[in-house]
């Protein structure tokens, strides 16, 4: 069990990496898009610390995500990005197209979130 959390937690950490990583070098291509996932867009591209802030989030939850020692640390800067991945596929997209994937990688953050509880608890008392 060690070894299949590490490896989530490595490609969860790789991914929210590469995804930071494109907000700043722009190297995926941009999918299709309808008028209104176009308009979204170009709203966030008009607050323009917008996106560099979320790339940064991913690039720094994602790193942490991935070293055990800091793992519980980057669960909680990661989760803001994403509840806002969750939400913005099921309210954009009304097919499957990235709902299974974000829903994935909601259940690996909640696991390493309650895996991880014990940690919190300094936090909330």
């Amino acid at each position: 069990m060690k070894y299949v959390k590490f490896i989530l937690c490595l490609l969860f950490g790789l991914m929210f990496i590469n995804a930071g990583l494109d907000k700043f070098l722009h190297y995926m291509p941009m999918p299709e898009m309808k008028p209104e996932q176009m308009k979204l867009f170009a709203a966030f591209g008009e607050i323009v610390w917008l996106m560099p802030l979320i790339g940064a989030v991913e690039l720094i939850g994602g790193l942490l995500f991935i070293i055990p020692k800091t793992r519980a640390l980057g669960a909680i800067v990661i989760l803001p990005v994403m509840v806002g991945i969750v939400l913005h596929n099921f309210t954009l997209f009304p097919t499957n197209e990235g709902r299974i994937i974000a829903v994935i990688l909601l259940l690996i953050n909640l696991w390493v979130l309650i895996d991880n509880r014990e940690k919190y608890k300094a936090l909330l008392s």
